[in-house]
């Protein structure tokens, strides 16, 4: 089961700007991978070490920094120090329950957006936090867990005459979250196979296990809403931000993102309604299945009315009743039974309720 509401750790006592780290640990160490380039070189240096990363702070390129673990409190914090930091940037990057949102310190740009998952074993989706510091010639990037979703940029990076090579460090933030919302519709393209697969089984062969599906899928939707719904503000911001950092050439870019954010948000809109519709259309057939079961056995009943009826009759004490001597009235009775039950068929039939 995606989980939508998430516990938060109280840290009663300290300060604003205390390191501590609230959330799932999802990687045993930290690694670091760092990126120095700019329009002539490139250099990629994974396992990089903190030494490595506050030498390259020094170089007139432009830096990289990703940065897979959060749990590690020495490491966010040498980070912070060197790179000067507001202590409040730090506490929030180990807060991994957080909502997007875009913060301006003047001298740096904290931007928190969510990272869509999916997991193929529990066949449900799962978010991840993704914190972005926008410097001048750095970007500082943090992820719950080592995974592959910047893969895209580190390739492009790679290509000496693209686009990328060229800018600054904004242009990076823009490429960052740009990958982040086009991993959304990856995300979403599967969110649509299940529910297609779901609408299949929903309509030929339906069982108990398919209201517990819907359930499901219904959540897994609230999820991706409470995670993609704030990046529309983020991304807005961002675009209209006024900063040193974030040059008009880039902001034409992040408005294409703003789009495709949009996009997501109508997309996983519909998907609700899709949903709220399979369990409408679920709640109708369960309605339509007992009203057929009731109808099977209320024409069972209305037959056995007139037969309960003759036979009734023939079941009282009289003593004078002609037709206990008859010696065909056993089969007549019988028979006469039997032309009621057929004659009552053929009208239920004529009138379609059969």
């Amino acid at each position: 089961m995606s989980k939508i509401l998430k516990k938060r750790m109280n840290k009663p006592g300290l300060s604003p700007g205390s390191l501590v780290h609230v959330g799932e640990q999802n990687v045993e160490t930290v690694t670091i991978t760092l990126i120095d380039y700019d329009a002539q070189k490139i250099v990629e240096k994974k396992g990089a070490s903190l030494k490595e990363c506050m030498i390259s702070l020094n170089t007139p390129t432009l830096t990289w920094i990703n940065v897979c673990g959060i749990h590690d409190s020495t490491t966010i914090e040498t980070i912070g120090r060197h790179f000067g930091l507001h202590p409040l940037i730090l506490e929030d990057i180990m807060n991994s329950e957080q909502q997007s949102k875009l913060d301006n310190y003047k001298d740096t740009i904290y931007i928190v957006a969510r990272q869509l998952i999916y997991n193929n074993e529990k066949q449900c989706v799962e978010d991840e936090q993704v914190s972005i510091i926008l410097g001048k010639n750095f970007i500082i990037s943090f992820l719950e867990s080592s995974n592959n979703v910047f893969n895209p940029i580190y390739n492009r990076l790679k290509n000496p005459k693209g686009r990328m090579r060229q800018r600054g460090s904004d242009y990076l933030c823009y490429a960052l979250l740009d990958c982040l919302v086009d991993n959304y519709f990856l995300i979403l393209e599967k969110v649509d196979d299940h529910l297609e697969n779901l609408e299949d089984e929903l309509f030929h062969r339906s069982n108990d296990d398919t209201l517990k599906k819907m359930h499901h899928a219904k959540r897994e939707l609230v999820l991706l809403r409470k995670s993609v719904w704030p990046m529309r503000e983020v991304i807005s911001n961002f675009r209209r931000i006024e900063s040193p950092l974030v040059q008009n050439a880039t902001k034409l870019y992040i408005q294409d993102v703003y789009d495709h954010t949009i996009q997501a948000i109508d997309t996983i809109e519909s998907f609700r309604d899709i949903t709220s519709g399979m369990l409408d259309i679920y709640l109708s057939n369960l309605s339509q299945r007992m009203n057929e079961i009731m109808k099977v056995l209320t024409i069972v009943a209305t037959i056995f009315v007139p037969l309960t009826f003759l036979a009734s009759i023939y079941g009282m004490n009289f003593k004078h009743m002609p037709e206990l001597e008859w010696e065909w009235g056993y089969y007549f009775t019988l028979g006469l039974m039997a032309i009621m039950v057929i004659g009552m068929l053929y009208f239920f039939k004529r009138k379609k309720w059969l």
